[in-house]
């Protein structure tokens, strides 16, 4: 038996587990971390909290598991995407981490799309969640950090370069700039509208493939790791959606966390209005449609503090109350809204309160308001595919709500399946992990042994058609 480490960072938490070769979790460690919520637009973070986290779970995994943690025979680490780490040429940090959820490009984004030909194929993408309106605004308000900047890394491409002391990235978790970076009929890119170096990104690898060792001269548990591969890796919606088993066509993936993504997998490039389209599997047989929202879990939790219901039962009993027959709507935008509207001006709101409504009314709105965001995305990703999807892999702390896997299921219309396991991000970063070492042929190949499907969840007959 050989294990991975494999991780797993995402907005409100940081987890890692020793993973075996049957994908079977040895021993695992979450530290929770506070969900970032914009202020006037403004959201960023440290990475060297990111850091911390990594070296104190591989202290509790040794510890928990010292002799597994000996045999550690590769680490992939998965994270956030959409976020922005600014590196100098000594290696060194910039300045804070630009996260998913900033918008302050939207100052800048009139004139970079005035400077942009409407021709570009990256131009109808461009919007205030746009990794190159970003870094435009940042070259703009602090043009001291993109001269200095040696490199633009994702969040786990700065985690992997602390490790091996190597700057790398993947294109599933670039698309979005290296599309930028492409040139349109007139020999133009956005690049050179916003005045930027494609010179920023570090060389680019394939997600499953070897990017570096880890570096002889970290403390701690750390140290023991001296030598072992690091896994180049994807975003953590790549790496759950493999640990779902769903990177593979005519299957969807929804997951469902701090805020939720939902996309579908296309044997064929298609495009759609509000939805990106990435090549996920790197040889054009396996397309992504879909996207991230700005809403999910977030929102329960929103909801279930106004009542001072912190607890899942507390929210579970919330639902189990008995519903007004006048349903209320619920439009989740709280925070603005990313796929498929890309706006951070829209706002929530209840819609058809009545007198007789309580708690119960407006918890099973929200669950139901977000559901139907996710139906909008689907129809869209299936009617520019040309068809439609078998089932849907459901993942992420949502899945383990009996009552929410119903409601994606009926308003969705599509079969709802869960796997096995419970952390599919990090089953994804070890199934990742084991191919490029050589266990399998193939990603698919290492889908079809190691991600395994659990409960399935079909529509209520008397519901569907609505």
């Amino acid at each position: 038996m050989s294990v991975v480490l494999a991780c797993d960072l995402g907005g409100g938490s940081f987890r890692a587990a020793l993973v075996d070769d049957a994908c079977v979790t040895r021993a695992g460690h979450r530290i929770a971390m506070d969900p970032p919520v914009p202020r006037g637009g403004v959201s960023e973070a440290d990475p060297m909290i990111w850091w911390r986290a990594l070296e104190d779970s591989a202290e509790v995994l040794r510890r928990a598991e010292p002799r597994l943690f000996a045999d550690i025979a590769a680490v992939a680490i998965s994270a956030f995407t959409r976020s922005q780490v600014m590196v100098g040429r000594d290696g060194g940090l910039l300045r804070p981490a630009i996260l998913w959820n900033d918008s302050r490009s939207g100052a800048i984004l009139d004139r970079l799309r005035s400077a942009v030909s409407p021709a570009h194929p990256e131009a109808a993408q461009l919007g205030v969640f746009h990794p190159l309106a970003r870094l435009a605004w940042l070259g703009q308000e602090e043009p001291a950090v993109i001269a200095a900047a040696a490199h633009v890394l994702e969040p786990k491409d700065w985690l992997n370069h602390q490790l091996t002391g190597v700057a790398a990235t993947d294109p599933v978790s670039m698309a979005r700039l290296i599309a930028a970076a492409e040139t349109d009929v007139d020999g133009a890119s956005l690049f050179d509208a916003a005045g930027l170096d494609p010179g920023l990104f570090p060389p680019r690898r394939p997600p499953v493939s070897i990017m570096g060792r880890v570096r002889p001269d970290l403390a701690g548990a750390l140290a023991a790791l001296a030598g072992v591969p690091v896994v180049t890796m994807a975003n953590d919606t790549w790496a759950s959606v493999v640990g779902l088993g769903a990177l593979r066509p005519g299957l969807g993936y929804n997951l469902s966390g701090t805020t939720e993504v939902l996309g579908i997998v296309t044997p064929r490039r298609a495009e759609a209005e509000g939805l990106l389209t990435i090549d996920w599997t790197g040889d054009g047989t396996g397309w992504q449609l879909g996207g991230p929202s700005q809403t999910g879990g977030d929102a329960l939790a929103w909801l279930a503090g106004l009542f001072d219901h912190a607890s899942s039962d507390a929210f579970e009993a919330m639902l189990a109350a008995p519903r007004d027959p006048d349903p209320i709507l619920f439009l989740p935008f709280l925070q603005g809204e990313r796929t498929p509207y890309w706006d951070p001006s829209l706002r929530g709101a209840f819609i058809g309160l009545n007198r007789r409504h309580g708690k119960a009314d407006l918890a099973h709105a929200v669950l139901e308001g977000v559901a139907c965001l996710n139906r909008i995305v689907l129809d869209r990703a299936e009617a520019a595919a040309g068809a439609a999807v078998s089932e849907i892999r459901f993942g992420g702390g949502g899945a383990a709500n009996r009552r929410w896997r119903q409601v994606k299921a009926d308003v969705m219309n599509r079969p709802i399946v869960c796997p096995r396991g419970d952390e599919p991000g990090l089953t994804g970063a070890a199934i990742a992990a084991f191919t490029a070492l050589g266990r399998h042929a193939d990603l698919a190949a290492a889908q079809d042994a190691l991600a395994s499907a659990g409960e399935r969840c079909t529509p209520a007959p008397e519901k569907r058609g609505h």
